[in-house]
């Protein structure tokens, strides 16, 4: 702020003062500092992210690693069941050539996530070489080009944005786990995290049983929730239907009890911005999962946005699945499928693939996905450990890549490995 200087006055009797402003320079070393710690944070965002990035990979990479010493110890057998076929039964060797096909593709993956590994070191090079470039200029204003800098920020972001665009789809192999988070509840229920939210949001929000309930509980963290301290409780104005709520960009999507009318609720103004009814779905344990509970109408989010799973009469009560605008809930796209609704025990969107489990029960397993990409599906066989026997709530969360589920009264984790499907050039 400029400063006033003591006045005087002239010959005239004239008063006169005197206004001393900061030198120029000043400013604009200021601003330059705010440039800087804004350059700064975005460097730590993308050290949190790469770090995320690089827990997967080797986690991912240590299972292809394992696939791999399988495919050359088959692929030893079916040279020599190839050289001897006429001695061995039909049977046995289209089995085992059965599996090799099967593990086949695993073997540019496996490529494909060397190169990912050495990728994502780089980056941390990279950023690491530039925080120190960013700390040590800090209290040196000018001995760096401001612009270049900024450039090399942005190409950097690019380039993980790319990365992380790679990483974070493919098609579903294995489900690990689960972990048990808490014990706490009815035997229905949901707990979610927004897999939107910023990289140092942990929110965790908390909804039991399946109806007859408006209350969401908020807790700052996992570890708030576990040791169950409350920061906030929302009382919704409508009771909500079943257990298949999602939280996405910072608002709650959930059924309507008795309806199917689709509510989006605002965390921040705590009112619902938006209801919209899905036309033709049927409510109220019309087509239920397995397990009952008013479970018709399914929410959920994966990498390209929001989605909803439900049946109507017009496809025989297959389930039907439906890409929504997140904020006006109009359904942008539909598919299909024939997979019975009341025959799956819960599903969960990966990447615009719709996967299936044949039961809520001891024994369940992935049995059925439906891809929305290629308006195709295909039977699948990924056993799902159901620890506690029943499960009634199993939602993906895109940006811990896991499985959130509500396992008769306790809130779980799955882990989960995607692979990525890299064609070749003998692909048609």
């Amino acid at each position: 702020m400029p400063r006033r200087a003591p006045s005087s006055q002239d010959a005239d009797g004239r008063c006169v003062c005197t206004v001393v402003a900061p030198e120029q320079s000043l400013c604009s070393r200021d601003a330059k500092s705010r440039q800087l710690r804004q350059l700064l944070e975005k460097i730590q965002n993308m050290s949190q992210s790469i770090e995320v990035l690089n827990l997967r990979t080797q986690r991912d990479f240590q299972y292809v690693m394992k696939m791999e010493s399988q495919i050359k110890g088959l692929r030893s057998k079916l040279r020599q069941i190839e050289s001897n076929r006429r001695t061995l039964l039909t049977k046995n060797f289209q089995e085992m050539k059965g599996k090799m096909a099967d593990l086949q593709p695993l073997i540019p993956v496996l490529e494909q996530y060397k190169t990912d590994a050495r990728l994502i070191s780089q980056f941390k090079e990279e950023v690491r070489n530039l925080s120190m470039v960013l700390l040590g200029i800090q209290e040196e204003i000018g001995a760096y080009d401001y612009d270049e800098l900024q450039h090399r920020v942005a190409s950097l972001e690019g380039r993980l944005r790319n990365c992380m665009s790679r990483l974070t789809c493919g098609k579903l192999m294995k489900i690990s786990g689960p972990d048990t988070i808490k014990t706490s509840g009815t035997r229905f229920g949901a707990w979610m995290t927004d897999p939107q939210a910023p990289p140092q949001n942990h929110k965790v929000w908390y909804m039991d049983s399946y109806t007859n309930n408006k209350i969401v509980r908020e807790y700052k963290s996992v570890s708030d929730f576990v040791a169950g301290v409350e920061s906030r409780t929302y009382n919704l104005p409508f009771h909500w239907a079943g257990t298949n709520h999602v939280v996405y960009n910072g608002s709650l999507y959930y059924n309507k009890f008795q309806s199917n009318i689709i509510v989006r609720y605002s965390f921040e103004s705590g009112r619902v911005m938006t209801q919209r009814a899905l036309e033709a779905a049927g409510f109220h344990n019309v087509y239920p999962y397995t397990w009952g509970g008013f479970s018709d109408i399914d929410l959920m989010a994966d990498e390209l946005g929001l989605w909803a799973v439900y049946a109507t009469n017009q496809n025989a009560g297959n389930i039907v699945i439906s890409q929504l605008d997140p904020i006006t809930l109009q359904v942008l796209n539909t598919w299909n499928t024939e997979y019975s609704k009341r025959n799956a025990g819960e599903s969960f969107m990966i990447c615009g693939t719709l996967y299936i489990t044949n039961s809520h029960l001891t024994g369940a397993k992935v049995y059925y996905s439906y891809s929305t990409k290629t308006s195709s599906y295909e039977y699948t066989d990924i056993p799902i450990h159901n620890q506690y026997f029943h499960m009634s709530m199993l939602d993906y969360n895109a940006r811990e890549r896991a499985l959130y589920g509500w396992n008769n009264g306790h809130q779980v984790l799955f882990n989960v490995t995607l692979f990525h499907v890299i064609k070749t050039d003998d692909d048609s």
